[in-house]
């Protein structure tokens, strides 16, 4: 299966869990091909003010991973408004990776997970699964396990 993983990560930790996944997918026999999306300039985590580079090319493939960190307890608004510019994910599996600082996903990672899928679905994509990667350094490996499990299986 050729797969799309869309991510934004300002911090390094989400790009970190997609490398992750990627590598595992790849180890299954899916061609995988890791995404970044892009703001112009420097932007502050939690600016609400910042420009999308350009948008990246997302045709061709036959399922998505969308990725990105929570921000106050939501889903990062750069990867929302990249989902809002998106015109169409109609008959595209996708799957919801949301990494978070917090040590448990009630704390805004659920929320992201919410906000990301209702984003998919209004476009007409169709959920394969969804993982929150708590990055609390105690739980961090065992719940980044967790979520590339669950998100390798998804496809």
């Amino acid at each position: 299966m050729n797969i799309g993983l869309v991510v934004y990560s300002w911090s390094g930790n989400t790009l970190s869990v997609a490398e992750r996944l990627k590598e595992r997918l790849a180890t299954v026999g899916h061609s995988v091909d890791l995404i970044q999306v892009q703001v112009i300039g420097e932007r502050k985590r939690g600016a609400p003010d910042f420009e999308l580079a350009a948008l990246p090319d997302i045709g061709g493939y036959e399922a998505l991973v969308f990725g990105a960190a929570v921000e106050a307890f939501s889903l990062s608004p750069v990867l929302a408004a990249y989902l809002k510019r998106i015109e169409s994910l109609a008959g595209q599996q996708v799957a919801c990776l949301v990494t978070q600082q917090f040590p448990y996903p009630w704390m805004g990672g659920h929320r992201a997970v919410r906000q990301m899928r209702k984003l998919c679905q209004a476009k007409g994509a169709t959920i394969a699964g969804s993982a929150v990667v708590n990055w609390a350094a105690s739980r961090r490996e065992k719940t980044m396990a967790a979520a590339i499990d669950r998100l390798a299986g998804s496809f």
